[in-house]
């Protein structure tokens, strides 16, 4: 009876408030509102002792990119909202071996820093789903940070500050790494929810500095090279450079460019940007995708010297198209303007627009990468394209030794000694093989072959590449000689054309004195008979 007195008493209040909220909504104007809405907060906030930060789950200038901070407060909650939230949301990382629990919509826990305690609530702004839009528009998620007002200072300065960096190194630690490629720039410039410039797979590349075949020194020295790059932020502030350290690397094919960088990877545990210039558009898309790459992250531009024409000789190559499009016809000239045009469609890339990519101001942008380009022919590369500075660490990948023999004879066939190294190491020292080649060779080809046939199949053709190239210097010296003789030759007839040409100038300036003594004895005799 009692509990009924009070809904009996508690209907009409609840009545007005309902009738008076529905006039007010339809009634008064919009302006009158705002200045009512203005003046209520001034007096409940006079009284209320909490202050409210929000955090939106999008950037309003950032092509519709997910806040970085938002993404850093959702990690770090995600470690109390197991114990706290009743309502969570589960994300996959780590290639789907483990879940990360974060709170669902409109929930609420608590968190404590230095002894004050703060709430944070996981809230959701409904779209408004009669708006017509070019893409699909998300309902607007956001993170309220509540606090007493008291500790304002403690939380502005200090709190926010330790949240997003431990957001940070937790998203870190439980990421799944990623191989990136960039997609053709065919957008125009502009982008939205949904499209990126880059396309993105698992990275899981097996290669570490422990399976790659190469000189023992020399990879230790790279790993501790790139170990204490990864540590040395501070002291790259402290020069003033950008934290960036370009990397080059260059020798014969097969002989492990790409598993390097795959090692590299593995042993920082950083992303990778395989970046391709023939897709990107201009220099201005090269930029943007400098933007969106992240830091703990390695850009690669593999066959740097095939990509685009970037090559020193770029002078000599006008002069010498331009010497041939004067000897071309006008039909001829036509079709090579087509092909210029079409070119310039796939790329305006410039050589300034690369450097500038590597280490102008641009490079500043988030720090912690390392640039690496690869190429088969270091020569052809422009000198100021692999400078100190931008390329800081000039790498050689060459041919296979007996120590990069020996990594490769444990990982395929588990044997760390045989009676058939010596053989092989002399053999080694002899010929040129790339460890691609010796790989190949020390790959079982069926379940009946061991260490021993396979390290037999291995001299056999270490002796026959001897040979091979045995012979082959044979023919280069044979063509070298042969080439040495044309040029005696020419250079001998070359001598005896200018010794007939030297002998009949004489005979003809003999031939024009004797002319000239006889016409000048006709001349004189003219004048006695006169």
């Amino acid at each position: 009876m009692m509990m009924q007195d009070v809904w009996t008493q508690l209907g009409p209040t609840i009545a007005a408030i309902m009738f008076t909220w529905t006039m007010y909504q339809n009634y008064f104007p919009h302006e009158l509102r705002g200045h009512i809405r203005r003046y209520t907060d001034k007096i409940v906030s006079y009284f209320y002792p909490y202050m409210h930060i929000i955090f939106h789950e999008y950037d309003t200038d950032g092509w519709f990119e997910r806040s970085k901070a938002y993404v850093a407060i959702e990690r770090y909650l995600s470690k109390n909202s197991c114990t706290q939230a009743k309502r969570l949301k589960a994300n996959v990382v780590k290639d789907g071996q483990s879940l990360v629990l974060t709170m669902d919509d409109h929930e609420e826990i608590t968190d404590e820093y230095k002894g004050e305690k703060v709430w944070w609530i996981s809230s959701q702004q409904l779209a408004n789903k009669q708006t017509i839009s070019l893409w699909k528009e998300d309902d607007k998620r956001y993170f309220k940070l509540k606090f007493h007002r008291k500790n304002r200072e403690l939380i502005t300065n200090s709190y926010l500050k330790y949240v997003l960096d431990e957001g940070k190194a937790i998203a870190v630690r439980e990421r799944q790494r990623k191989l990136y490629t960039n997609n053709k720039g065919e957008s125009g410039g502009y982008r939205y929810r949904g499209w990126r410039i880059w396309s993105q797979v698992v990275f899981e590349h097996p290669s570490t500095f422990d399976t790659l075949a190469m000189d023992p020194n020399k990879k230790q020295e790279i790993m501790d090279d790139l170990q204490t790059f990864s540590k040395s932020k501070d002291y790259y502030a402290k020069i003033g450079k950008a934290w960036k350290r370009g990397y080059l690397l260059y020798g014969p094919p097969g002989t492990g460019k790409s598993s390097m960088i795959a090692a590299m990877a593995n042993f920082l545990e950083y992303d990778i940007y395989d970046l391709e210039l023939t897709a990107v558009k201009d220099n201005t898309e090269l930029r943007r995708l400098l933007i969106d790459t992240t830091s703990k992250s390695i850009i690669v531009i593999e066959d740097i010297d095939c990509s685009l024409d970037l090559t020193g000789q770029r002078e000599e190559k006008k002069k010498k198209k331009d010497e041939e499009d004067k000897e071309k016809d006008e039909k001829d000239a036509i079709v090579e303007k087509m092909k210029k045009g079409e070119a310039k469609e796939k790329s305006e890339v410039t050589l300034s627009g690369l450097l500038n990519f590597i280490d102008g101001l641009w490079s500043a942008i988030g720090g912690e990468r390392l640039i690496v380009f690869t190429t088969n022919y270091v020569e052809k590369l422009d000198p100021a394209l692999i400078r100190r500075g931008r390329m800081d660490k000039h790498i050689v990948l060459s041919y296979c030794c007996f120590e990069s023999f020996k990594v490769l004879a444990r990982n395929y066939l588990d044997v760390e000694s045989h009676d058939h190294f010596p053989e092989i190491r002399r053999l080694m020292g002899e010929t040129n093989m790339t460890p691609a080649d010796i790989a190949e060779n020390l790959m079982p080809k069926s379940s009946k072959e061991n260490a021993d046939t396979c390290l037999k199949r291995l001299i056999k053709v270490l002796e026959i590449a001897k040979e091979e190239a045995k012979l082959k210097a044979k023919e280069e010296e044979e063509e070298r000689a042969k080439a040495k003789k044309e040029k005696e030759e020419k250079e001998e007839k070359k001598k005896e054309l200018a010794a007939d040409a030297e002998e009949a100038k004489d005979t003809d300036g003999v031939n024009k004195n004797e002319k000239s003594e006889s016409n000048g004895t006709k001349k004189n005799g003219d004048v006695s008979k006169d």
